[in-house]
């Protein structure tokens, strides 16, 4: 058996189901062998597009999402979104293919250790026929046990020697037996302390709360206390069924929320990270003691204090043990858990303010309602990057079997292309993508990939023909805002052109028919929303006009 038959033997029975990515003269003969052993493999028109796709596949399937590249500029092209990767703190691994082993004078020779060094990720090579096995369960043992991307590399060379095919490979899951961490007594107690004694408390939680199925033991927990729940942005809209519910704790708070949360004397944070975009620096939460539960050990907020009682803790275990505790105290509160409350909550995602718009275009905020309520909540949703964010991040509020929100390393583009791996992490089944008009057109050509593998994907693009972010920070800041203006084609044109359907939209009944046409008939769609550039945000408005209403 040559080296790539065994590592391509290894990644199967690591699990592997899907890999994205672009064939090569240093990966061919690997992506061969998976073939043959039945693994689906996604061609695609970029190789960071590739390591997106696996991004967002991971992420969605709790599981390590696989690219792969070829040797040198094949593997270069990973640097922006491996750094998405490890901010995201994903599980995968991108199988890179490198030139026969010493050849620096090779035309694609790359130090791929110290490319992978600068872009965040773990490194593991193949550097002999007898170690193959061992580094791929290696690559796979980082990326679950530390949660971060790992590039595998591969020369050519080493990829066509022999080796022994009768060793039986141990997938990395098999040495990850590690059971959920339970909550320490001692800190508990302290934890339970600072609940009682408190009348506003706060629970944050956040992906590892979700990940650990906390939901029925957070919502127990706040009707005991009569805690507000409110969400990270990555775990945004979870439990928002329940009836004091507030939205996202950050910048992307309601003023109506913000104003409840500046009244919390405890916050309870569930697997979350309480980082500096959760607090918004510390100042949401000005005069509440924090009790924070999560599964990696001692984490710092975001302010650079440590929580008044950190537990190390399994989030549902935690949660369960703390809700017991106080439950054998007799412990109940009233809370937030008021009529007044309960009204302020009711409307406080309205936005009042009015903005003339300029002809041809719509208010993306009633967009975002319109598609919002006709889009069902089976279909998923996957929130891009870039100004129009701020729109669909605030008013996309519908419950949804799943969400995946893209803001790490605050790049642009990549919303198309986790779009993708997610959807073939949930089986291929419906979902759609808001995304703006510059980050949607950097991976355009991604589309194509949709429509050849018939995915059923729709991609609303909020279209304001502008770097948005850059157009509206020039106009608060009195310098040239045209030249943040950038015209774009019918792109709903372009994607029939692609074979997949589209729409220009540039009243609401267009918007509200596009989307509808999509929902009756789930296939790779773009809706070219033209949107007002006069309407700002209300995060903008608070960012750089100074206002919040």
């Amino acid at each position: 058996m040559r080296v790539y038959e065994a590592l391509a033997r290894a990644f199967a029975r690591e699990g592997t189901s899907a890999v994205f990515g672009m064939l090569g003269d240093a990966n061919m003969y690997w992506m061969n062998a998976l073939d043959d052993l039945g693994v689906e493999q996604y061609e695609v028109r970029h190789e960071g597009a590739g390591l997106a796709m696996a991004d967002g596949f991971a992420r969605l399937a709790g599981e390590p999402g696989v690219c792969t590249t070829t040797s040198g500029p094949g593997c270069a092209q990973l640097a922006t979104t491996m750094l998405v990767a490890s901010r995201a703190r994903t599980p995968l691994v991108a199988f890179c293919g490198e030139v026969a082993w010493g050849d620096d004078e090779a035309v694609q020779w790359l130090d791929q250790q110290r490319f992978a060094e600068a872009i965040e990720a773990a490194f593991v090579r193949v550097t002999a026929a007898d170690t193959a096995y061992k580094a791929v369960q290696r690559a796979f043992y980082l990326a679950r046990l530390e949660s971060r991307p790992v590039m595998l590399s591969a020369p050519m060379d080493v990829q066509q020697e022999i080796v022994d095919d009768d060793e039986e490979y141990v997938p990395s899951h098999a040495l990850l037996r590690t059971p959920p961490a339970y909550p320490n007594p001692e800190r508990l107690k302290e934890a339970a302390e600072i609940v009682a004694s408190s009348e506003r408390p706060v629970i944050v939680v956040g992906r590892g709360a979700m990940r650990a199925g906390a939901g029925d033991a957070v919502r127990r927990l706040a009707s005991r206390i009569g805690a507000l729940i409110a969400t990270t942005l990555m775990a945004k809209n979870w439990l928002n069924d329940a009836e004091f519910h507030a939205g996202i704790s950050g910048l992307y708070a309601t003023r109506s929320a913000i104003e409840l949360f500046q009244e919390a004397d405890c916050v309870i944070g569930v697997g979350a990270s309480l980082n500096r975009y959760t607090t918004e620096h510390g100042l949401l939460y000005p005069n509440a003691r924090v009790v924070h539960l999560d599964s990696r050990p001692n984490v710092v907020m975001g302010d650079g204090r440590l929580a008044d009682c950190f537990v190390h803790t399994d989030a549902r275990l935690g949660v369960e043990a703390l809700d017991r505790l106080l439950e054998e105290r007799s412990v109940t509160a009233v809370g937030y858990h008021t009529p007044e409350v309960k009204e302020k909550l009711a409307s406080a995602f309205d936005d009042p303010a009015r903005f003339d718009l300029e002809p041809g275009t719509v208010d993306p905020r009633e967009a975002c309602r319109v598609i919002d309520s006709i889009v069902p909540p089976e279909i998923g949703l996957v929130l891009g990057g870039g100004q129009q964010i701020c729109f669909s991040t605030m008013l996309f509020n519908r419950g949804r079997s799943w969400l995946l929100a893209n803001q790490h390393f605050g790049c642009i583009g990549q919303g198309l292309t986790t779009a993708i791996g997610a959807l073939v992490a949930k089986g291929k089944r419906p979902a759609f993508l808001v995304e703006g008009d510059a980050g949607f057109l950097m991976h355009l050509a991604e589309f194509e990939t949709a429509v050849r593998y018939r995915l059923p994907l729709l991609v609303v693009v909020m279209n304001d023909e502008a770097l948005g972010a850059e157009y509206q920070k020039s106009v608060a800041k009195g310098l040239k805002a045209e030249l943040a203006r950038i015209p774009t084609p019918d792109l709903g044109a372009v994607a029939r052109a692609m074979g997949g359907a589209g729409a220009l939209a540039r009243t609401i009944d267009e918007v509200r028919d596009a989307t509808a046409a999509f929902v009756a008939q789930p296939r790779p769609t773009i809706i070219d929303v033209r949107i007002s550039r006069q309407v700002i945000s209300i995060p903008y408005r608070r960012l750089w006009f100074g206002q919040d209403a």
